[in-house]
């Protein structure tokens, strides 16, 4: 029987640590950053008074791990810091994250099946799944709008301790390339205001036909985004492995540090798993849909619950509605 919907989000994890504590000299950074988001009279610099303050989805936003998060980016240069995370600020705006990208207005180009949410990796990250085959040949902002959406979609399925998502591109039975523009800017965007967002992407029976078209593309990638990507992944009844020395490994030994998927959390066309997925598109866009906006909804009543401000930690929010520890945030 298949199932068209959704994995429910794992309860645990072996990597969910809380934060550890700051070495004094990036605490004193760290600080420097949450003290001018945190300031009463902050507005967003370069923006009409009347809209320079920061709404309620910009300061649940601005937790204690992406303040940490911009700063690592930057090589913890708290200027730097502060600058990027301005212009990330704006451009959310700009892009229509919290009003114009609603599901309603992406929901044409997830119809066909092109992308959608579907288990997590060893590490708990939540998976985007991909069909290139599906992707337009030509450039499409709608697209890259939907796959934003989906990034996003993916942050609020990330447990306690996940910071970062997974992609998985199937390209068996595709010898086209997508629109290059359309993905160069996408990688563009992820690198820009995603920073330490992509843990992992796998891109699976690659043709040698679209070779040129990756090393293209990867010249316009930092190192730490190439450093995610797994060419032809080994696939077999184990899971998933970023090389065949990783799968003997865990043939020999069990390791389950050298699997990277395990068969439960992996659709059965394209990537051998167990789960018997098919995309009916009105089942699993309502499930999603209705799956992100009670968690993400659940996450911002905790955060009330704690202060509401800049600088709560998402290990905090995402256990109390784990563990239901604060009244209020789980229907009572």
């Amino acid at each position: 029987m298949s199932i068209c919907v959704p994995l429910p989000i794992p309860t645990n994890s072996h990597d969910a640590v809380p934060p550890s504590t700051l070495p004094e000299k990036e605490q004193t950074l760290y600080d420097c950053v949450l003290e001018h988001f945190s300031a009463a009279d902050y507005t967003l610099p370069s923006i009409n008074q009347e809209g320079a303050a920061l709404t309620v989805d910009e300061k649940f936003w601005l937790s204690y791990e992406c303040l940490l998060r911009f700063l690592r980016a930057t090589n913890w240069n708290a200027d730097a810091a502060i600058k990027r995370l301005e212009d990330t600020l704006k451009w959310r705006r700009e892009f229509g994250i919290y009003d114009k990208i609603t599901p309603e207005y992406v929901e044409p180009e997830a119809r066909n099946g092109k992308a959608f949410i579907f288990g997590c990796d060893t590490h708990g990250r939540p998976a985007i799944c991909m069909s290139p085959s599906k992707l337009s040949a030509e450039e499409s902002f709608r697209t890259i709008q939907f796959i934003i959406w989906m990034v996003e979609r993916a942050v609020d399925l990330m447990g306690p301790g996940v910071e970062t998502l997974a992609a998985l591109a199937d390209y068996a039975g595709n010898t086209r390339n997508p629109s290059f523009g359309m993905v160069r800017t996408i990688v563009d965007i992820v690198q820009t205001h995603y920073p330490e967002r992509l843990g992992l992407v796998l891109i699976a029976h690659l043709p040698w036909l679209l070779n040129t078209f990756f090393k293209l593309l990867m010249a316009f990638m930092d190192p730490y985004t190439r450093q995610k990507l797994v060419f032809n992944p080994v696939i077999n009844e184990n899971g998933v492995f970023r090389t065949t020395a990783d799968a003997e490994v865990w043939e020999a030994q069990a390791d389950n540090t050298s699997r990277v998927f395990e068969p439960d959390q992996l659709i059965q066309d394209g990537w051998n798993g167990t789960q018997p997925f098919v995309y009916s598109h009105d089942d699993y866009w309502e499930a999603l849909v209705t799956l992100c906006e009670e968690r993400r909804s659940r996450m911002v009543a905790a955060w009330h619950c704690m202060g509401g401000k800049v600088g709560i930690k998402e290990w905090d929010v995402k256990i109390a509605i784990k563990d239901e520890t604060i009244k209020g945030i789980n229907g009572e």
